[in-house]
């Protein structure tokens, strides 16, 4: 199979740690984005207990990312669970070529981080708040 962008296998190994982490309280993300003269994905960054808004607050205005998130969800039954959630970081900002090259990575990353719920986002911070991810999250059961 063809790829456009690489995925190192220090990324992959990333990945599968941060999803199999045992998370009792708070959300955690990690970010990647595409290098584009290495056509390779890198990580950003990684978070531990930090809240939607300061993520979107830290993911850039003008750049993709794709962003693994697992995300502290409160139930009705004052339950607690922790789904895995991919968004796509994606703002409309951003210059064409990089949006292009996103897109064409999109769907290798998502079978990489083995994630079924994608948040898509295209309008900056506004679009990504704790009541969106709650409503995509608790309608998608």
């Amino acid at each position: 199979m063809s790829h456009t962008v690489d995925i190192p296998q220090e990324l992959k190994d990333a990945l599968r740690k941060f999803r199999f982490a045992r998370r009792n309280a708070g959300s955690a993300a990690i970010v990647v984005k595409i290098n584009k003269q290495k056509l390779i994905m890198e990580e950003v960054e990684q978070f531990d207990n930090i809240s939607i808004d300061d993520l979107a607050e830290e993911l850039p205005e003008n750049a993709p990312r794709y962003v693994v998130l697992s995300y502290e969800l409160s139930h009705d039954d004052a339950r607690k669970s922790f789904p895995l959630v991919l968004i796509n970081w994606a703002p409309v900002t951003c210059e064409m070529s990089l949006l292009t090259l996103h897109a064409s990575a999109f769907l290798e990353f998502q079978v990489t981080a083995d994630i079924s719920k994608v948040i898509e986002v295209r309008g900056g911070q506004d679009e990504l708040t704790k009541d969106i991810i709650d409503a995509q999250l608790k309608h998608t059961r």
